[in-house]
């Protein structure tokens, strides 16, 4: 019997330090996917920034000249906008994989090996 018990605790403590490092290793991948998208929403900030400088400097050329040097103010603006745009939403979506910053594949696996446990328990 005393055997057993000492089995049993090997094995629990084991387990226990499985999910240690499962719960580690899904922490470590999260916070790269919150690192990145830090880093697109920094990028989305500085192309929506430089978009603004230029619709500035389009303004003035389009207010000053009233020619086609205008439009082409216009088109860079444009394109840093939609720049812009789509570093926002590729931030988006990496907060959206790393999110919520809780290891839920390590927490069911603890839930699954606690009732397991239990069941093993009451036989």
């Amino acid at each position: 019997m005393g055997e057993l018990v000492q089995q049993a605790s090997r094995q629990l403590t084991e387990l226990v330090r499985g999910e240690m490092r499962l719960a580690q290793a899904e922490m470590q991948e999260k916070g790269k996917r919150y690192g990145k998208s830090g880093g697109l929403f920094g990028g989305a900030s500085l192309a929506g920034f430089l978009m603004l400088q230029a619709l500035v400097a389009t303004v003035i050329a389009a207010l000053a000249l009233l020619l086609p040097v205008w439009a082409a103010a216009l088109t860079v603006t444009a394109v840093l906008g939609v720049i812009a745009a789509v570093l926002a939403l590729s931030g988006k979506q990496q907060i959206g994989k790393a999110a919520p910053p809780t290891p839920q594949s390590t927490i069911e696996n603890v839930k699954a090996d606690v009732a397991e446990i239990k069941r093993s328990a009451h036989r």
